[in-house]
């Protein structure tokens, strides 16, 4: 087997090879790396002699004080094949990033290591001697993660998932409904009565769901961006979290779509005129995912935000999408735990619970890394 290489690739080899996989996080595109614009961002690509067989969007985190030092955070990623010999490809990925400033690469392998169906986390939600998810057994644990998560820790890897699983960068326990192969009337029986009752309750209320902007333009998306972002700020207002500004949102569609016009499409649901929810969906390849919601305090009783849902579902399913996926949840069963009602909602949808191998750092200035890390935990990351 030969060695692998690891060097700079442009933008469009990088998207090429994106285009060409089935599923790949859409925090692994190289449009992402223009959406987040407080960080530096570079496409890396493995090569097996001169085919291109994996990449990676590395974002690049300055030190205070020590520009040219840099933590190397690959969200989700990389892009290589996880099944074999992991050491192959990190290793020449340590020893490039080394050679060009990192003091420490962080990264996400998008391999999932157990699944809980919705059935287990409803019992598990209903026995008051069950805390968290992982006090059930899976129903299914996945050998290329489990092999994974230990080659990481053998090789000096550090995890940087705490117990609630949620730490300084992506959550490690997602909810996800597979999509493949199941028509709508499927994916509604495998709904709780509850979510079945509210989406027939928004239709009959007649809430009415559209995608913003003029069939989706770009140019006519900004007073429906604008309303989105509104609906956004009040939602955190009221659930007591801190709302991103409105700039980082048309920097996200515009580089999305830039890349690819169906990446990301908002939804806005409106009952007699007022905007009641608004939601994100993005999609790369066969993955859709759930980015963003909003919703109103006001008129809540018509449900527009399980017809938002109901929409993205659907759209996603017609799209040819594996998997819809809800991104993070904590894994509280817990009924006292504030974090518990999130969970309730998602797994109304029927689908599953889903643990991911989570993030793991490798030092590779162990002082530096020492310092920034200290830093971090300083300032609360």
């Amino acid at each position: 087997m030969r060695r692998l290489s690891v060097e700079p690739i442009s933008s469009a080899a990088h998207l090429a090879f994106v285009r060409a996989q089935r599923s790949v996080s859409f925090l692994q595109t190289p449009a992402w790396g223009s959406v987040k614009t407080e960080w530096r961002s570079e496409s890396l690509g493995w090569y097996d002699g001169r085919q291109l067989v994996g990449t990676g969007l590395v974002l690049h985190r300055p030190v205070p004080k020590l520009d040219r030092c840099t933590l190397a955070y690959l969200p989700e990623g990389p892009v290589i094949d996880w099944t074999g010999d992991i050491d192959r490809w990190l290793d020449p990925l340590a020893a490039y990033l080394k050679a060009h400033g990192a003091f420490a690469i962080r990264l996400g392998p998008p391999v999932c290591t157990d699944l809980w169906s919705a059935a287990q986390v409803k019992e598990g939600l209903a026995d008051p001697g069950v805390r968290r998810l992982t006090d059930l057994p899976a129903a299914w644990a996945d050998p290329v993660g489990t092999r994974v998560t230990g080659r990481l820790r053998d090789a000096g890897w550090l995890p940087q998932h705490p117990e609630d699983g949620f730490g300084v960068g992506h959550p490690q326990f997602k909810y996800e409904i597979p999509l493949a192969g199941r028509p709508e009337d499927d994916l509604l029986t495998g709904m709780n009565q509850l979510w079945r009752r509210n989406i027939k309750k928004a239709h009959k209320a007649g809430v009415e769901v559209r995608v913003g902007g003029a069939a989706g333009t770009a140019d006519s998306l900004g007073p429906d961006l604008k309303a989105f972002h509104d609906l956004y700020v009040h939602t955190a207002h009221r659930d007591r979290f801190t709302p991103r500004p409105l700039r980082y949102f048309e920097t996200m569609f515009a580089a999305l779509r830039a890349e690819d016009p169906d990446r990301i499409t908002l939804y806005l649901a409106h009952h007699e005129g007022d905007l009641v929810a608004a939601t994100i969906l993005v999609r790369v390849g066969a993955h859709a995912w759930y980015a963003y919601g909003a919703s109103s305090t006001e008129k809540r009783e018509v449900r527009g935000s399980n017809a938002c849902q109901w929409a993205m579902i659907r759209d996603a399913l017609a799209a040819g999408c594996d998997v819809y996926d809800l991104r993070g949840i904590t894994p509280t069963l817990d009924a006292d735990d504030p974090h518990v009602g999130l969970v309730r909602f998602k797994v109304g949808t029927g689908g599953q619970a889903v643990r991911y191998a989570g993030e793991w750092d490798l030092p590779l200035r162990p002082l530096i890394y020492r310092a920034f890390d200290l830093y971090m935990s300083r300032r609360g990351r």
